[in-house]
């Protein structure tokens, strides 16, 4: 089958399109048909060599959001048949071939039907980000109707899934973006207020808001800088979720404000087989939540060819697009 793979780490031009041995089925998974992915931060720090302990062993197939067609069926398998059309975050990452391939083998506890409203596209810009923003959300925040809640990052591939999902479980959304097109899309995505960060402080828009007492709720899609932030803009006895957090920070407001900190980085589940099946509910709630309307992704209208997968990563790192970053497979 064809693949896009890579020898070693490096810069988006790594990627090359090889030949290599379609995947053998084994119990318990199914083949793919791959007809989508998407490209997630994370895969952008594995091919560059960031994260090397959650990397597959070289030549290595990337990328973990997929949609396509069951191919094939191993053993034990009862939930999907030949010709079902799937979605998931099923590899790409230590132990797993990737999406970028003409077939991909996967667990089908990482799997759920696709839903039946979305194009493969659409479907391929769902799984990492919707399961990351409803662990964050409901599995570590423990998010209920009625708190405030501050997303930051309204476009971002995680940030506009939150909001959905967090508009839907009842809270009062707030979040923020960089320009008037940015917030505008978060007020379409169901958002009661919009913040430019650029132009309000922290201080300012938790004093506009909340009388200066803070969020319940504040949800960090960026990390770095913008984690001490979150901390500023959370209430006393506030619970901030984070997804990066690879950084040092002074926790003295978090102490003096009695904070709870919860980071969430969704691989840890792909990673240990023993935690698939929950990832599979979720997927289960996000194909339901969609085929209900109350949730969509939100791709970017670039739309690149897995033969164009350098292009695509480029324009990841590039920090210019708009919600999710969607291949389509054009062999």
């Amino acid at each position: 089958m064809k693949a896009q793979i890579i020898q070693s780490f490096g810069e988006p031009s790594v990627f090359q399109c090889k030949e290599i041995s379609k995947p053998e089925l084994k119990p318990g998974h199914v083949l793919i048909q791959v007809k989508a992915t998407s490209v997630n931060p994370i895969d952008t720090k594995v091919r560059a060599g960031a994260v090397p302990a959650v990397a597959p062993e070289f030549p290595a197939v990337l990328h973990g959001d997929v949609a396509g067609l069951v191919a094939a069926v191993g053993e034990g398998v009862t939930e999907f048949k030949i010709g079902d059309e799937v979605f998931g975050c099923a590899g790409g990452f230590r132990g797993t071939g990737g999406a970028l391939a003409e077939f991909m083998l996967a667990d089908v506890d990482l799997l759920a039907h696709k839903p039946k409203n979305l194009t493969m596209e659409e479907a391929a810009a769902l799984p990492l980000v919707a399961i990351t923003a409803w662990e964050a959300l409901f599995n570590r925040a423990n998010l209920v109707p009625g708190q405030d809640i501050l997303i930051h990052a309204a476009t971002g591939g995680v940030g506009h899934i939150a909001i959905q999902l967090a508009k839907w479980g009842g809270a009062t959304v707030y979040t923020t973006a960089s320009s008037q097109e940015k917030l505008e899309i978060g007020t379409r995505l169901g958002a009661d207020v919009t913040i430019n960060y650029r132009e309000e402080s922290v201080h300012d828009y938790v004093q506009k808001y909340t009388d200066g007492k803070g969020f319940d709720v504040v949800f960090d899609t960026v990390g770095g800088e913008n984690l001490d932030r979150s901390f500023e803009a959370a209430a006393v006895h506030g619970t901030v979720a984070a997804i990066a957090a690879r950084s040092t920070h002074d926790l003295s407001s978090v102490h003096a404000k009695g904070l709870s900190l919860h980071v969430t980085f969704m691989l840890l589940k792909i990673l240990n087989k023993d935690m698939h099946k929950h990832y599979r509910e979720i997927l289960k709630k996000v194909a339901r939540l969609v085929e209900e309307e109350q949730l969509r992704p939100l791709v970017d209208p670039n739309i690149f060819t897995f033969d164009e997968v350098s292009k695509a990563h480029e324009y990841m790192e590039s920090g210019k697009a708009i919600g999710k970053i969607v291949l389509k497979n054009n062999w």
